[in-house]
């Protein structure tokens, strides 16, 4: 049975007398069964109401004549005018009819004096300014743990009774499962069991592989956040010791977190990195993902942007919403500043003013265990309700790397294209690399490959010496502006290094 605290304040908006509850959600059967138990509770009459079947009382058979057409079947609520729970699915694709709208508003009148309301759920439900008043707004959170344990438990007792089904899964791997299940619907995630158990007739730690690419699905399916596989690893990062220190204790969090709970701590929120440019910002945000165990999704500003009015807020929404839905995951927003910088100044007719805004508050209140990692390097342009403590919870500046972490880039990915360090002069290098940036000295490399690839010989500690010296670093074409960066971060920002 379904948690009956989902819509634990569905009773008291009843109660209120809102005659109009909307509850946003794409899992209306889910929903159904949640409002069926509400209405149980409250000893109110059930009634759903669909596009193809028409309005239906719970336990008897057949519909309401002629209530297919939604006008007609807003008029038998109102009609009928007794105390009732009524759950319409579908009708907000309908209420750009102001005659239909207006009938809405009618049939839940009568429950600013009688008990029940009309509960309508779906996706995006946009109600006419003359409903609001009367109306209240719920979200319907994704499924808990306990529900897709029982999903599990139920779709593998279904499959046995047809089929012979092994189980090859240790408690550590049904814990694998269930996690990563987190974030889907119960309907998606019963179709992914019963698929993969079918394939080969068992469940096994190998079948966890089909959540996470269903996962994947997904979110490419809703055409906002690009889904990243965790490739990277925090070794991959040279340097940063402040930040990794600081990540590292974060994440014992998801190790455990009802210890954390217990302990006052909630899941962490994330962390702003500022800095110059090619030093690893974007680099660190894949390593989090790979080491904390999480999917990675990238947020794309110029994604976000629509010609259509309203359609840029709408897929800021989408993406947030996914991004939750998904959850426990690492968002990863690269160069914000492209994002939200028009909202300074309002350039572009408001749409990145009201986003910013929408943003704010979700970086405030979102309910969903999303780690952001937001990468900036032009913090002259962000707006700076961005900077207050609270939105993020540490900001850290990443500076050029020293003479050590140069040394360790070399190795890094020199080791990533087959060839052994040891065969190089790394201090020769280091020392002619004094100023450049991890980007820079990982193409020095790149660059020297292509030479000594073409000239058919091995790469030397002299071709890469002859490839640097053609390289202007970022710290001799824009010297002021580093400095100008470094003197606005010291006071302002926690270092990386």
């Amino acid at each position: 049975m379904p948690s009956d605290d989902k819509l634990k304040d569905l009773p008291l908006l009843i109660k209120s007398r809102y005659g109009i509850i909307v509850v946003e959600t794409v899992e209306e059967e889910r929903a159904a069964l949640l409002l069926r138990q509400i209405a149980g509770e409250m000893g109110l009459p059930f009634f759903t109401w669909t596009p193809t079947k028409g309005l239906r009382r719970d336990g008897i058979e057949g519909s309401v004549y002629g209530t297919v057409d939604p006008g007609q079947a807003l008029a038998h609520v109102e009609a009928s005018s007794f105390p009732a729970l009524y759950h319409f699915q579908g009708l907000g694709d309908f209420l750009e009819d102001r005659i239909l709208a207006t009938r809405l508003k009618d049939a839940a009148a009568q429950f600013s004096k009688s008990r029940g309301a009309i509960v309508l759920t779906g996706l995006g439900i946009a109600l006419p300014e003359s409903l609001k008043p009367m109306s209240a707004g719920l979200s319907l959170p994704t499924p808990e743990m306990g529900e897709y344990r029982d999903l599990l438990r139920r779709v593998l007792e279904d499959l046995s009774g047809r089929m012979t089904v092994k189980v090859e899964m240790k408690s550590g791997d049904f814990s694998r499962l269930l996690a990563n299940l987190k974030g889907l619907t119960l309907l998606e995630a019963e179709k992914i069991l019963t698929r993969v158990v079918m394939e080969d007739g068992k469940l096994s730690p190998e079948d966890v592989r089909a959540v996470v690419d269903a996962k994947k699905t997904i979110v490419e399916r809703e055409g906002v956040l690009e889904y990243f596989p965790a490739e990277e690893k925090m070794a991959d990062v040279a340097d940063l010791a402040g930040l990794k220190s600081w990540l590292a204790q974060r994440r014992a969090i998801l190790s455990d977190p009802s210890r954390a709970a217990q302990f006052g701590l909630g899941f962490p929120k994330g962390v702003l990195l500022l800095g110059v440019p090619g030093c690893g910002k974007s680099l660190c945000a894949k390593a989090v993902a790979r080491e904390w165990g999480l999917p990675l999704l990238k947020l794309d500003p110029t994604r976000l942007y629509n010609k259509y009015i309203g359609e840029s807020e709408k897929n800021f929404k989408k993406a947030m919403d996914t991004a939750e839905r998904m959850a426990p995951v690492v968002l990863w927003i690269d160069e914000l500043e492209k994002a939200f910088a028009a909202a300074a100044g309002g350039e572009d007719g408001g749409v990145s003013t009201r986003i910013f805004g929408t943003f704010l508050s979700w970086l405030q209140d979102r309910k969903g265990d999303v780690f952001v990692v937001a990468t900036a390097n032009d913090v002259s342009i962000l707006p700076p309700e961005f900077l207050r403590k609270g939105r993020f919870d540490e900001i850290f500046f990443v500076d050029l790397p020293d003479a050590e972490a140069r040394a360790a880039l070399f190795a890094i990915h020199l080791k990533k294209r087959g060839k052994d360090p040891a065969t190089f002069d790394i201090p020769r290098l280091v020392l002619s690399t004094d100023g450049f940036g991890g980007a820079e000295v990982e193409q020095a490399i790149v660059a020297g490959l292509y030479t000594a690839f073409s000239g058919r010989r091995d790469l030397t500690t002299d071709t890469l010496l002859d490839e640097i010296s053609r390289t202007r670093p970022i710290a001799q074409t824009m010297p002021e502006k580093i400095g100008w960066l470094r003197n606005w971060a010291k006071e302002r920002t926690r270092s990386a290094q």
